[in-house]
């Protein structure tokens, strides 16, 4: 398993080397640039900028320098000193803005993921062991009701109910108080006050994909041979569908959890706009926007490296959940 590991690493390397690259020249190499954005936004408001300003401003950025040399100094200084650039919307290093909202974002689809373990995972072998029951419909069509229906909906009428209904707080992760305070016991249990509305949301559409997926492998499951032969030989029921149906079942969840995780990270952008959350979406898409280029090239980079991370976890737990596989050198 170790070995295993080292080369999954190994080969994720080249992966993050290439996604850097690409996440750089994709935001760097259109026309135009922070300084020409500031320029337009200025001249919208009737004050123009100067070119020589303009100019004084590219080389104060390094943005004078060409597209291969401005790449090459960042990633090494990611690499060396940890310096992601400086954000030039902000006027403070990448790192001082990025990192916070990075570590709320890790919070929330982390525990998205374990609602969607938790409650899909049950539903699911229920659904698949009681076929046909009324228990069984219902979760099929709260399934496909759960896939159906898009995320932000879903985040504007909880919201609703929630401020309406039970007159709680809603929107963003924080109260009003919080947002800008310093990280305490307080500060903690009103970001737990606020996760579980944005965590439901969030992990409703893989909660409904999910329970799908292990009431159609675990049907297959448990038509098999092996148990009809563990059933002989007197195993109890539950015993024997824990034992050797469920876990079989769990391959293709197991495997599929980085495309969860993906569509939780990506998926939240959205959500993450509607609700007000401070995580990385909104961050994101307003660093595309006034191409605020090291902002939104170190946070692509290190969704790519969650993405990477979240593919090693799914194979090492697919090789603890089913001894069938071997890993082999070559």
């Amino acid at each position: 398993m170790g070995h295993f590991m080292l080369r999954r690493m190994f080969y994720a390397l080249p992966a993050l080397i290439a996604v850097s690259i690409i996440s750089f020249l994709v935001i760097s190499i259109p026309p135009g640039d922070f300084i020409t954005r500031t320029a337009e936004l200025r001249a919208a408001q009737g004050d123009i900028m100067p070119l020589a300003e303009q100019e004084a401003m590219r080389r104060a950025y390094g943005l004078d320098q060409p597209v291969p040399l401005q790449y090459w100094n960042w990633i090494t200084g990611i690499v060396t000193r940890g310096d992601f650039g400086y954000s030039f919307a902000f006027n403070l290093p990448v790192k001082d803005v990025i990192w916070p909202r990075m570590g709320l974002t890790i919070v929330l689809s982390l525990a998205s993921l374990l609602f969607i373990w938790a409650v899909a995972i049950p539903i699911g072998i229920y659904s698949a062991v009681r076929r046909y029951t009324v228990g069984d419909y219902v979760a099929t069509f709260l399934g496909f009701l759960g896939l159906a229906v898009p995320n932000f909906l879903l985040a504007l009428a909880a919201m609703y109910i929630a401020f309406a209904g039970f007159g709680l707080s809603v929107g963003g992760l924080f109260s009003p108080e919080y947002v800008e305070a310093p990280w305490s016991w307080e500060r903690v249990v009103d970001l737990l006050g606020h996760l579980w509305l944005p965590m439901i949301v969030l992990g409703t559409a893989g909660t409904a994909s999910v329970i799908r997926i292990i009431r159609a492998n675990l049907i297959d499951e448990l038509h098999k041979p092996y148990v009809t032969a563990a059933r002989a030989k007197g195993k109890g029921e539950f015993a024997l569908l824990m034992k050797y149906p469920v876990r079989h079942a769990l391959n293709p969840f197991v495997s599929g959890q980085n495309d969860i995780f993906v569509d939780i990270v990506s998926g939240g952008t959205i959500v993450a706009i509607v609700m007000g959350l401070q995580t990385t979406g909104p961050l994101l898409l307003d660093a595309l926007r006034t191409q605020d280029m090291y902002m939104a090239a170190s946070f692509i980079l290190m969704l790519s490296v969650l993405v990477v991370i979240g593919t090693l976890l799914s194979d090492l737990l697919l090789a603890w959940l089913d001894p069938r596989i071997r890993y082999q050198q070559g």
